[in-house]
């Protein structure tokens, strides 16, 4: 491939500006800064240069990482189009983070012009978590072209089961799924909706009502998704003992989603002290952010592993 050296760089260049970007989405969410900028956009309080108050100082720090981010996308999807195609899956790894970039970043301007449901400004997370998965991609694909020499170094692992690659794709779809479970629980305010763990209001079910329902619903898809990570970390490690690579992952999703688990329950004790809960909620954010990433990288691996040997 053409200017490796060059698409390195780039890509975790790409990589590292998506993740604050969505890291700095839920800085605002978290903060309540999302209207620091009034209902005015690209504009913010009608100027180019805003005033320095907190929120609309993240606000617009926020949108300029979101837009550099836009540009990023814009210059990786045009590199990898021209120089990059003897690597078919980076060059739609770029797409994916280039349209996902364009689609969460007119959603956030609608939300700041025009008022917006919770379940669409959650999608909104929900997307900028897709562009940056795409983006990870795309930087471990060239890491791995320039130390390996691309995708050839799997034609030494065993093949995966179909079963296995199953459930390996269900894991990650209904990873994001509850994530957006999660992102409509902070932007509906129904995070006190359950209080006390391991009980939500001193009962195993509670009455489903109002924020309550959405804090439980969040809960229970949680505590099933503890049993779904826990499922797939035991099969990866378990199964392939000549794959060092997708044992590795299969400890770190386990380890990721314990982490979720504890920061989570942290959550709910550190709700009363804002100066904390705030920090503490977007470890939980960074958290899942990371765990979708490796298990969307899973998701490629086996996909490769259960096609037959060179064919990649």
């Amino acid at each position: 491939m053409k200017h490796l050296t060059l698409f390195k760089w780039l890509t975790v260049l790409t990589c590292l500006v998506m993740f604050l970007a969505t890291f700095g989405g839920g800085i605002v969410t978290k903060t309540e800064s999302g209207l620091g900028c009034g209902t005015e956009w690209p504009l913010c309080n009608g100027k180019l240069v805003p005033a320095h108050t907190v929120a609309s100082l993240i606000e617009y720090s926020h949108r300029a990482v979101s837009a550099l981010a836009g540009l990023l996308s814009i210059a990786s999807f045009v590199a990898f189009l021209r120089f990059g195609k003897s690597r078919r899956d980076l060059q739609l790894f770029s797409f994916l983070t280039l349209v996902f970039v364009i689609v969460q970043g007119i959603m956030g301007a609608f939300a700041v012009v025009f008022s917006q449901s919770s379940a669409v400004m959650a999608l909104h997370f929900g997307f900028a978590l897709i562009a940056f998965a795409s983006s990870l991609m795309m930087a471990l694909g060239i890491r791995q072209e320039a130390k390996d020499g691309g995708l050839e170094r799997l034609n030494k692992y065993p093949r995966v089961s179909k079963k296995f690659r199953n459930l390996v794709w269900f894991s990650t779809i209904y990873t994001y799924l509850v994530v957006y479970t999660g992102a409509f629980v902070s932007h509906t305010d129904s995070a006190g909706g359950c209080s006390g763990f391991p009980l939500c209001n001193g009962q195993i079910i509670p009455e489903l009502s109002g924020g309550v329902a959405v804090a439980f619903a969040h809960r229970a898809a949680a505590a099933s998704l503890v049993i779904v990570i826990a499922i797939l970390g035991h099969f990866a490690y378990r199964n392939h003992p000549d794959n060092k690579e997708m044992r590795t992952l299969g400890v770190i999703s386990v380890v990721l989603i314990l982490m979720q688990v504890v920061i989570g329950i942290s959550m709910m004790f550190t709700m009363s002290r804002p100066e904390v809960y705030m920090f503490v909620a977007l470890a939980h954010m960074l958290d899942i952010a990371i765990l979708f990433g490796v298990l969307t990288y899973m998701s490629f691996l086996v996909y490769k592993l259960h096609r037959p040997v060179n064919r990649f």
